[in-house]
């Protein structure tokens, strides 16, 4: 049995919507499947849900992705790559001590 993560249409008429699931390669588009991945709104060009764990999961057993689903995915990473990018500390402020021109002398008076 050959396994594909495949996209399978839910949305109504003008309005595609998508599920990503795991599937018979030769069961028809909108068939049974082993596993729902995900989803994918097209109108907006955005995942609405994504299992990375499963994705990983069915691609190390075997599983082929067709090409929608490997575009999808690696724009998504892409995507979440840029999105969360690494937080620099903020810079330090130096402090200068402002010194009285008083108390060094009060303070060598009081130690003699």
């Amino acid at each position: 049995m050959s396994v594909r993560i495949r996209l399978s249409r839910v949305g109504k008429k003008h309005v595609p919507f998508y599920r990503i699931v795991v599937i018979d390669s030769r069961k028809k588009r909108d068939g049974a499947c082993l596993a729902d991945l995900g989803t994918y709104d097209a109108l907006k060009s955005s995942i609405v849900r994504l299992d990375h764990a499963g994705i990983d999961h069915w691609l190390s057993v075997g599983a082929q992705p067709s090409q929608s689903v490997k575009k999808i995915v690696t724009e998504f990473k892409r995507a979440q790559s840029k999105a969360t990018p690494v937080e620099k500390a903020p810079k330090a402020k130096k402090v200068v001590p402002k010194v009285q021109a008083a108390e060094p002398a009060e303070a060598a008076k009081s130690d003699s």
